[in-house]
């Protein structure tokens, strides 16, 4: 006699397992702990085999016996239910390893000695935030220009050009690793040249006239907030690195009786070892910040954790509250402050463009002069030091400032 949801459910556990029947081969198996399993006992090239349809009550009666007759209409072309349910579960696990965001993923992990962690971190939050909610569980091999250009519209409709074609970017370099390890026959970014809006030139906000780095410096001393990030305020301007340097920076890496701080390869954007001649002001700064975070690993480490860095967005955070929006001023500008006013005093334009790390196209050139203008290096960063205090103390305009001969 066929079974009934209400005589299921009024079915209590025994002292061994007990089968219900609803016919066409379909139990219930009831155990002693009351658990419930839907069985299908059925005959396949002369041998007796069983094939499990699910748990009740999470598969229900009709559920079962809609499973049943999809195992049965199977049995009916010859095809053996457990087998064919092994080489489903066999191609979806190798879709799924296939996906765009497997295949993604993985080439983040071959390329992670590549990056600064910072980089790597950037690319893998784009590829999460706009990419993988749309294509991630699509098989690489079957994305097409269409459907990857559909994708890259929706960050150009929130005004990202540049997101968007540097999206566009990391899909062409995840499709030739696809390529080049079987799963994909080729790249379908390349047929989107020129589909996107062009990106507009885009500098770093900074402030390059005398007058407002004058002001500027005099503001960053009068940060009242945290002490770490009153020191990164104070520093940034005097060493002039990249911001997600000076963020991550160690204790391990400085030695200051030497007044020298190396920055190891793995964190520069140029993979090579910079050098960071340390004036005598940002000694001073070190030493004060040393009492406070010595002891842990980072020089300034994060309000909610000193076993990680402070984070990205502290030092412009803090330029915003001391009145600079992101049209005025940006850590990264400091760099510009540097780069344009150590121009104008006639400073050595190799030794600046080395001091500033900018990428050097001969990358063996550049792992053996890492050091380069090291000397004149060490002089301008004193000189820039003491260039600086002048402003702070007055309006001087711009003028020559110590230039060594």
């Amino acid at each position: 006699m066929p079974l009934t949801e209400t005589a299921i459910r009024a079915e209590k556990a025994g002292a061994t397992p007990r089968k219900l029947s609803d016919g066409n081969g379909l139990y219930l198996l009831i155990s002693p702990t009351g658990a419930k399993w839907w069985r299908f006992k059925y005959r396949f090239a002369g041998k007796e085999k069983l094939l499990s349809l699910g748990v009740y009550p999470d598969t229900g009666l009709k559920l079962a016996r809609t499973k049943l007759g999809d195992a049965r209409r199977l049995l009916a072309e010859g095809i053996d239910p457990s087998e064919h349910r092994k080489t489903v579960k066999a191609t979806d696990s190798e879709a799924a390893a296939n996906s765009f965001e497997a295949v993604s993923l993985e080439w983040l992990t071959k390329n992670a000695h590549v990056w600064t962690e910072d980089h790597g971190e950037k690319i893998k939050r784009r590829l999460q935030r706009d990419l993988f909610p749309w294509l991630g569980k699509v098989p690489i091999g079957d994305i097409t220009p269409a459907l990857l250009l559909t994708t890259l519209r929706r960050i150009e409709a929130r005004g990202r050009i540049e997101t968007a074609h540097r999206a566009l970017q990391n899909c062409s370099q995840i499709f030739r690793y696809a390529v080049a390890t079987s799963r994909a026959a080729s790249d379908p970014s390349r047929d989107l040249r020129g589909a996107l809006p062009p990106v507009k030139p885009k500098h770093h906000a900074s402030i390059t006239d005398t007058k407002g780095v004058a002001q500027l410096l005099r503001d960053l001393d009068s940060y009242q907030g945290s002490f770490v990030t009153a020191c990164a305020l104070r520093l940034a301007p005097l060493l002039f690195v990249r911001p997600g340097e000076l963020r991550q920076a160690e204790w391990s890496e400085f030695d200051l009786d030497a007044a020298e701080w190396r920055i190891p390869a793995a964190k520069m954007k140029a993979r090579v070892q910079h050098i960071v001649p340390l004036a005598q002001q940002a000694v001073a700064s070190l030493r004060e910040l040393e009492a406070l975070s010595g002891r842990s690993k980072y020089v300034f480490p994060g309000l909610r954790s000193a076993q990680r860095p402070m984070s990205e967005n502290t030092v412009n955070a803090a330029l915003r509250r001391l009145g600079y929006d992101s049209d005025q001023m940006t850590g990264h500008g400091f760099r510009s402050i540097a780069s344009t006013m150590l121009n104008e005093q006639g400073w050595n334009r190799d030794a600046i463009e080395r001091q500033l790390a900018h990428g050097e196209r001969d990358s063996v050139r550049a792992a053996y002069n890492y050091a380069e203008h090291l000397p004149e290096r060490r002089r301008m960063m004193q000189a820039w030091a003491d260039y600086l205090d002048g402003l702070k103390r007055s309006n001087v305009v711009a003028g020559a400032f110590g230039r060594a001969a």
